[in-house]
């Protein structure tokens, strides 16, 4: 979320990086500006109006101990008028700021200055690329058919236990998940990050705070009777960690990795561009999570894509790295790079990761805090990205890594899947 200052000070600004956005509504900027107004008009009088009470509530008892009844009656009458003022303005102020923060929530964050200006994905920028497509084989099977051929998922039976979208992996294909897990876990954990497990489920609260709420609402499965929501990546819960935390200054930065099972619903998704594990309902991801400082969040954006460009490297995928323009970034961020790894079966690219800076806009509405040098209140920064979500990973690995014979594992899973192929 936004924070006023920023809005009332550089209004024109504000319009300017929001039309970076394509945001379609700038006249909320004004509209906050005008009830920011009134809210702190309504404060002044209630402040003056209970200012009041209290001094004529201490000169009641100095009238009745000069025994000036009379005198404190009216007194007492003139309080309750003004107890009843204060009351009105009081409710009317909860009014305003409940009003306040239902416009601030409309507005997404405003894109960093590097953010190119474009209308979708049409328009983001590629910013390098890596490794070397491979030559497949004549005879070469998309993943969906790879997977049918050695047994690993059987979509067929995840649609009957739950619904579409639901793969069952199995055999070596459970073995393979497991062992990206355990892969992508501990090159985090090499790197410095802490590894959590945290809840799969969450409440409205730790929605709102990452901004999943109320902008992903139609995304994410609710369950109404409790009023918790599956999460759709672990930044939701990990980064919750710190809501309503007060931070010293030195225990920044903030490292965590976690795994997790996601869900999201992708309501209307169809067509070729889903088949097979391109796009499901139910999918395994490892993420990093980042709080730090406001002057270094930049530089930890860049090491942190740097960081999943190493983990995509050393899985010998062919990758490219995108900047995304305004009109195609994520409602809470200012600044995200996109990576896409070739799948030669398909001859397409796939997206496998987003590395984001939110700056304060997370941070603000958690209210995660840390005191500076001057003993002042700041808000932290947060960034994520995943690292990896593996269903594409999985994809592109069967795909790129098929022999007439047999699929391919790369060496640095070797150890974890315990055999240098699948048969």
């Amino acid at each position: 979320m936004l924070q006023v200052t920023v809005i009332k000070q550089k209004p024109d600004w504000v319009k300017e990086r929001l039309a970076i956005r394509n945001f379609k509504n700038p006249e909320l900027v004004d509209e906050i500006i005008a009830l920011d107004d009134e809210r702190r008009a309504t404060q002044t009088a209630f402040d003056t109006m209970q200012a009041s009470i209290n001094s004529a509530s201490k000169n009641i008892g100095q009238y009745m101990a000069q025994g000036n009844k009379e005198e404190a009656e009216r007194l007492k009458a003139s309080i309750a008028g003004n107890k009843a003022e204060a009351t009105r303005l009081n409710e009317q102020l909860a009014t305003i700021e409940k009003n306040l923060q239902g416009k601030l929530i409309m507005l997404p964050n405003l894109p960093a200055d590097r953010v190119p200006a474009g209308k979708g994905a049409e328009d983001n920028v590629v910013v390098r690329e890596g490794g070397k497509k491979p030559q497949l084989p004549e005879n070469a099977l998309p993943h969906w058919e790879l997977i049918k051929e050695y047994n690993l998922v059987d979509f067929e039976t995840g649609a009957k236990i739950t619904g579409s979208g639901f793969p069952l992996y199995r055999g070596n294909g459970a073995k393979l998940q497991r062992s990206l897990v355990q892969y992508f876990l501990d090159y985090n954990t090499s790197k410095g990050y802490t590894e959590y497990l945290p809840p799969f489920m969450v409440n409205e609260a730790s929605a709102y705070a990452t901004g999943q709420l109320p902008d992903k609402e139609g995304q994410m499965y609710h369950v109404t009777e409790d009023n918790l929501y599956l999460i759709p990546t672990a930044e939701v819960p990990v980064t919750n960690i710190y809501r309503d935390v007060i931070l010293k200054e030195n225990e920044l930065p903030i490292r965590m990795t976690a795994y997790s099972p996601c869900f999201r619903r992708e309501a209307g998704s169809f067509g070729k561009d889903v088949r097979g594990l391109n796009r499901v309902h139910q999918f395994e991801k490892v993420e990093i999570i980042q709080l730090v400082l406001p002057k270094y969040s930049y530089n930890v954006l860049d090491e942190m894509v740097h960081h999943v460009e190493g983990l995509v490297q050393s899985l010998a995928l062919p990758y490219r790295i995108l900047k995304l323009c305004g009109g195609d970034m994520g409602f809470t961020s200012a600044l995200t790079y996109d990576f896409e790894v070739y799948s030669a079966a398909q001859q397409r690219w796939l997206e496998v990761s987003s590395v984001s800076n939110f700056e304060s806009y997370q941070t603000n509405r958690m209210k995660c805090r840390y005191k500076d040098a001057d003993g002042k209140m700041q808000l932290v920064h947060s960034l994520n990205g995943s690292s990896l979500a593996l269903p594409r990973i999985m994809a592109c690995l069967l795909e790129n890594n098929q022999t007439e014979k047999c699929i391919r594992i790369p060496e640095v899973l070797q150890k974890y899947y315990g055999s240098a192929m699948i048969m």
